[in-house]
């Protein structure tokens, strides 16, 4: 991967030699596998070991989850918060599992879109539960310093499955919980 950062900075114009950029390479190169990470590490590993048995029916949500990844259109950052909701059917799951089953997906190449689904799909085939929920709302790079230029604008995706999907009253206490964060990124 060096030889390629090298390779690129020298299309771009600049001596990959030179005193600033002599490391470069390798400095982009370990922040790229950091920031795609989510490839080497499998959802159900991180999930499996935090499913407890529970006789709740009653909607689990942690709010204001940060998050970054890379657009997959442009390799430039999209970073915003997430919202995560299930309603247990006999399992939950360890609060912070929810955080990790968005970083694995986050430090993918994404699309927002599919991440929001991949949040959704991966916690009902893990848990099984009456219904998930799940609200992203970023803000990409690749429109404020490129392309539209838009700096304020913000992309917002929804994922509702089961009981979110056809509760009217599970799906609007899940946006009413999260309002008053959705409001205040």
């Amino acid at each position: 991967m060096e030889a390629l950062i090298r390779k690129l900075l020298s299309e771009l114009g600049e001596d990959p030699e030179r005193d600033g950029l002599r490391q470069t390479a390798t400095r982009v190169s370990k922040s790229l596998r950091f920031l795609t990470k989510g490839y080497q590490e499998d959802p159900a590993k991180i999930i499996n070991g935090a499913v407890y048995a529970s006789h709740s029916q009653e909607m689990v949500l942690v709010k204001d989850i940060d998050f970054f990844s890379l657009c997959e259109h442009h390799l430039l950052p999209f970073y915003g918060r997430c919202h995560l909701a299930y309603i247990p059917d006999k399992k939950i799951i360890g609060l912070s599992r929810m955080a990790r089953v968005v970083e694995v997906f986050a430090r993918r190449l994404q699309l927002q879109e599919r991440l929001t689904q991949q949040i959704a799909e991966t916690i009902q085939t893990h848990l099984q539960p009456l219904g998930v929920a799940v609200v992203m709302e970023a803000h990409h790079l690749c429109m404020m310093m490129r392309g539209v230029e838009k700096q304020r604008s913000r992309a917002v995706t929804s994922a509702m499955l089961g009981s979110f999907q056809t509760n009217q009253a599970s799906r609007q206490e899940f946006l009413s919980l999260t309002q008053t964060t959705l409001a205040n990124l």
